[in-house]
């Protein structure tokens, strides 16, 4: 397959052109034959423009590539290797939706001829690939697996915003069905990937070491979250308490925050889910998770404790939050706790303008039903840096001063800020 793929005898289907599966179908594009394949036709056609919906990538990264971008199930059976990725989110039980990845196996066994590689890519639960994924591949293409076509996973690792670690720069974890798929799938990722291959020995290996990655930072920030809350009652600033820690050479330095976004705050419910359907309930990783899904709650009360201390009535305050996106520097709101944050102030009828230079108005009202304002005024009674946006790094307090009114407070969700005036009450998580 890896020769034929090379030689561009065959081609590459990449199923799902989101934040993961755009970066993946370009490399692989710069190499082999591709076909890009998204349900979402106005993206599709935004593509064939040399656009990115996402906007993480610029008009270079579609040049000299060869690739084919539809939404036209039939041009799927053109390839001879698919790789599926698609995103896996949660519902509002937080129950694992598996529903695009369904309906992405359901397109791909239509597809599927004899010879055939199917890649997943998705973040899913150890065994999915395999108990959910495959039964319908098989289905539908009336093939069978090992005998007739190959499945691997290779979990994805694109860190949306990173410029210093590109996916080709990234370690990638590879896993197939057998030996001989193992191999193949790791000469086709090799062919692209700089930092080179790992080789899982199994497909749930594979998917375990993606879902613990996130699980153990999620777990590590809920520490850090609950050592504020502690922190704060005691009257003691959380950030000094880790840069002394820090000073000791086995100390991790996780930080307090809000833990949204489409990989933390969603892949240890995966986890959970698959766990207590096997008749065990996790206790620690379910106690962080109700921690950091908890915080966004905890700042809003802590705000309004701040204005009435302040003798400002929260139902007549006015509050700006400065960043909606879930991480700095990029326009991806998925999962945002800063909306959750902004629903939790606005319950304590307060009036919040949200502003964000990086996030698209119309995928914010869309998603959230929240507006963002267009300009900021000069009469905050409170201000929340929710996201550290480089823009907001250069603010200072003559910034800060000039848009507030009088016994204003500053809420520094990501610490970014020192010696502010003494007039403006500062608080940092």
């Amino acid at each position: 397959m890896y020769q034929a793929l090379k030689n561009k005898k065959k081609a590459l289907a990449v199923v799902g052109l989101g934040y993961v599966g755009l970066p993946i179908a370009l490399e692989f594009a710069r190499q082999f034959k591709v076909v890009g394949f998204d349900i979402n036709k106005a993206r599709i056609d935004m593509m064939r423009r040399g656009e990115d919906p996402s906007r993480e990538l610029d008009g270079s990264a579609f040049e000299g590539t060869d690739i084919t971008f539809t939404d036209d199930i039939e041009e799927l059976r053109k390839a001879n290797f698919f790789v599926i990725a698609v995103p896996t989110d949660i519902d509002e039980h937080k129950v694992p939706d598996l529903n695009p990845l369904k309906k992405a196996s359901a397109s791909v066994g239509r597809a599927l001829k004899k010879g055939d590689y199917v890649v997943f890519e998705s973040t899913v639960y150890p065994g999915c690939t395999e108990e959910d994924c495959l039964p319908i591949l098989e289905e539908l293409s009336g093939l069978k697996m090992g005998r007739d076509f190959k499945l691997g996973y290779s979990p994805e690792r694109i860190n949306p915003g990173d410029k210093t670690r590109p996916l080709t720069k990234i370690l990638k974890i590879v896993s197939g069905n057998d030996a001989e798929s193992l191999e193949e799938i790791a000469q086709t990722y090799a062919h692209i990937i700089e930092a080179g291959v790992y080789k899982a020995s199994s497909i749930k290996v594979a998917e375990a070491a993606k879902v613990i990655e996130n699980t153990q930072r999620d777990l590590n920030i809920s520490l850090m979250n609950e050592l504020s809350m502690i922190f704060d009652r005691m009257g003691i600033d959380t950030q000094e308490v880790i840069k002394a820690a820090g000073t000791k050479w086995n100390f991790l330095k996780f930080y307090p925050g809000l833990v949204g976004g489409h990989c933390i705050g969603v892949d240890p419910y995966y986890l959970l889910h698959k766990s207590v359907e096997l008749g065990y309930e996790p206790q620690v990783i379910l106690s962080g998770r109700r921690i950091n899904d908890g915080m966004p709650a905890w700042i809003a009360k802590k705000l309004v404790q701040l204005l009435i201390q302040k003798e400002k009535s929260p139902g007549q305050a006015k509050v700006l939050v400065l960043g909606i996106t879930f991480k700095e520097d990029v326009a991806d709101i998925r999962n945002s706790k800063v909306a959750a944050l902004v629903h939790e102030l606005q319950d304590f009828s307060i009036n919040v303008h949200i502003a964000d230079p990086h996030a698209s108005p119309n995928e914010v009202a869309h998603e959230y039903k929240l507006t963002l304002v267009d300009k900021i005024s000069d009469d905050y009674d409170a201000v929340v840096v929710a996201v550290a946006h480089k823009e907001y790094k250069t603010y200072d307090s003559a910034f800060f001063k000039s848009i507030t009114r009088e016994n204003a407070i500053l809420m520094d969700l990501k610490a970014l800020y020192e010696n502010i005036d003494p007039q403006i009450h500062y608080w940092r998580l």
